[in-house]
């Protein structure tokens, strides 16, 4: 089955402090109540979200807005900021307040904007009094939640910490991130990759491939290297949330220490309460239907969703 993409009418623009980019918007069915609002995560675009944005529809209306410098968006940079946690975390609390205003909301945060979220639930105390149902979906809070190989943590460092200046982005994006090596890449690695491993014929392959590359050339690179080296350094264990957190993780996640993971967000939220999904290594590139998106929410989940 081929992907399914949102339709002009479930998409509309947005512009928040100057920045302009796109948001995904599937209005609840009918005798539904819940409003859900998905912050994708480092490597994604409302076309990657829209399986699970159906699948999550079925529980109430669903919200996605990009994040600058992401899913095609304008970038900090554009209007003179950086894109630290610190000012993601304000441009949600701003979005949030323009698309809910004082309305209660479910929060489902993927990956990295999971830190986001955090910080924004941190600086802005009132927005977490509006949300009913906090989710997690393989999140993290501190950069020690790392479990990649040490030599490979090494090389992502270095590599996002010459690459956050514009100069080097532009290089990278232009030689290491060219369509011709990402292609080559995966060719290369075969079914090697965790994203690849499922893939049992070589459409579905080719089909993933071009996926990746369009997600590695659609985001900003800037923002991308800075993002990802502020990532490596994150510690956020310093205030308190007053809502408990609803952890979904992958036994094998080949990103992160689920155990260490869990102790951190512990110290942070009110109570942490840990689903299993059947994912495999962290996320796939491809989530075309809304079948495909079922993994991502597991069964206890879904009772709490109803």
């Amino acid at each position: 089955m081929g992907s399914k993409k949102p339709s002009a009418k479930d998409v509309a623009n947005i512009e928040i402090n100057g920045i302009k980019g796109r948001m995904l918007n599937l209005p609840a069915p009918k005798g539904k109540k819940r409003n859900i609002l998905l912050i994708y995560g480092h490597h994604a675009s409302l076309e990657r979200m829209f399986g699970i944005a159906e699948n999550l529809n079925s529980y109430g209306s669903v919200t996605i807005p990009d994040l600058p410098g992401f899913g095609g968006m304008d970038n900090f940079y554009k209007i003179g900021l950086s894109p630290t946690i610190d000012n993601f975390a304000d441009y949600l609390a701003s979005f949030i307040k323009l698309k809910f205003k004082n309305k209660r909301f479910t929060l489902i945060s993927m990956s990295y904007s999971f830190l986001i979220v955090t910080k924004m639930l941190q600086k802005y105390p009132d927005i977490a009094k509006q949300v009913d149902l906090l989710i997690s979906s393989v999140g993290f809070v501190h950069h020690e939640d790392f479990s990649l190989p040490r030599l490979q943590q090494i090389v992502i460092r270095l590599l996002a910490e010459a690459c956050k200046y514009r100069p080097m982005a532009f290089i990278a994006k232009h030689t290491l991130f060219s369509e011709f090596v990402i292609e080559n890449f995966y060719k290369s690695i075969g079914q090697k990759h965790t994203k690849m491993q499922d893939a049992g014929n070589p459409r579905v392959r080719n089909r993933r491939i071009k996926a990746e590359i369009i997600l590695w050339r659609i985001n900003d690179m800037q923002t991308r290297m800075k993002t990802m080296s502020d990532a490596f350094k994150a510690n956020l264990l310093d205030k308190r949330v007053d809502l408990p957190v609803y952890h979904v993780y992958v036994e094998d996640d080949r990103f992160f220490n689920n155990q260490v993971v869990e102790q951190h967000m512990r110290m942070i939220y009110s109570d942490f309460i840990g689903f299993k999904t059947d994912i495999i290594g962290h996320m796939p590139s491809i989530v075309a239907t809304r079948q495909d998106a079922e993994p991502f929410i597991p069964d206890e989940l879904k009772k709490l969703l109803r």
